[in-house]
């Protein structure tokens, strides 16, 4: 049997048309390429957006800021040294990009200078983390990607 080429093109086309289709289905049912929405109420959030850029501009007048290590027992958050860490509230939110149900929420409550998370709430891996804190009715913002 021997093809021409109108038979060849046709050919061509059906096999690109079956691997795109290919393409299109497994992406659509496939469970490793599900991606969430950074936030559920994304709009919200845009409205509030010029609060935190008013927090982030009052973090850069500190004279320290808060750092970060990773230690044997987890993330260890250290807040200003120079400040009084009793009289600081707030929240601390740590996301995953790449799992919605990893994310969580913590309230800050110090008994030391540092908070610390503990290591199996944590997974290896990329995370944004988000420190929303207030201190003597002044708020602060720390926003970072970490690699955990």
């Amino acid at each position: 049997m021997k093809i021409n080429w109108g038979t060849g093109i046709v050919l061509a086309f059906i096999g690109f048309i079956g691997f795109i289709m290919y393409f299109i289905v497994s992406m659509n049912v496939d469970d490793r390429y599900d991606h969430d929405l950074v936030s559920e109420d994304y709009y919200g959030e845009e409205l509030k957006y010029q609060e935190d850029i008013d927090k982030l501009k009052n973090a850069k007048t500190l004279t320290t800021n808060i750092s970060y290590n990773k230690s044997l027992e987890g993330l260890r958050i250290n807040f200003p040294s120079d400040i009084d860490f009793k009289k600081i509230t707030g929240k601390v939110f740590l996301y995953r990009p790449s799992n919605k149900q990893l994310d969580f929420e913590t309230s800050i409550s110090l008994s030391n200078p540092y908070l610390l998370i503990p290591d199996n709430r944590l997974v290896d891996g990329r995370w944004n983390i988000k420190i929303d804190w207030q201190y003597r009715g002044k708020s602060y913002l720390f926003k970072e990607s970490i690699t955990y």
